[in-house]
């Protein structure tokens, strides 16, 4: 999925990391955060001038290898893994009634014409 000018990649619906130029961005969570910016490599992910609490952004010296990047994949992964699926529930619901919503529309316009 493209979101935030790069690439992101989904789990049960939620983004959990991905690439933005020559970053991996990652999902590490609210409590995880503030350990991660202690890495080397990483900076607070900020599109608008307001850092996102609990995304991270892990710059290419700490993405260099297939390990370190399966590494910050699997944290980010494992921080989605952890949140209910209501949010999936919400969109599948809210999609069910855009449908339902855009069937009504056209029934109606077909007993108009």
């Amino acid at each position: 999925m493209l979101l935030f000018g790069g690439l992101a990649f989904l789990l049960n619906g939620r983004m959990f990391c991905g690439v933005v130029k020559d970053d991996l961005m990652v999902r590490v969570g609210p409590e995880r955060h503030k350990a991660a910016l202690a890495e080397a490599h990483v900076r607070p992910m900020d599109f608008t001038g307001r850092p996102m609490n609990g995304y991270v952004f892990v710059g290419p010296g700490g993405s260099r290898t297939e390990k370190a990047i399966k590494r910050w994949v699997d944290k980010g992964a494992a921080f989605v893994a952890t949140l209910d699926s209501g949010l999936a529930e919400t969109r599948a619901s809210i999609s069910k009634r855009t449908r339902q919503s855009r069937q009504s529309r056209q029934q109606q316009t077909r007993r108009e014409q």
